[in-house]
């Protein structure tokens, strides 16, 4: 199985592999982790035309990242996924 950016998922001795086709590979990573009150822009800049965005999201909201900004949310923004995410699975069961 194909990941969205063409990365094999299935990859058992490399879950991680998408982490090789992110814009922010080799950048730094204070970048995406700013101080409290410091601007989350540049990091989202980074992180608007990658190819792994939603494969970075999805690591963070699934692992619970409570600091820094994945897939180009912060962790604010990432709860309310999370909250988007449990109702669906809610209202499915249901």
């Amino acid at each position: 199985m194909q990941s969205r950016a063409g990365v094999d998922d299935r990859a058992e001795d490399d879950p991680m592999a998408w982490q090789r086709l992110a814009n922010c590979l080799g950048l730094d990573p204070d970048v995406f982790f700013p101080e409290r009150g410091a601007s989350t822009r540049e990091a989202k800049e980074v992180c608007r035309g990658c190819v792994v965005r939603l494969e970075c999201l999805d690591y963070a909201v699934d692992n619970g990242e409570r600091f820094g900004i994945w897939g180009g949310l912060s962790e604010r923004e990432r709860r309310k996924v999370r909250r988007a995410r449990a109702n669906r699975r809610g209202a499915a069961s249901a």
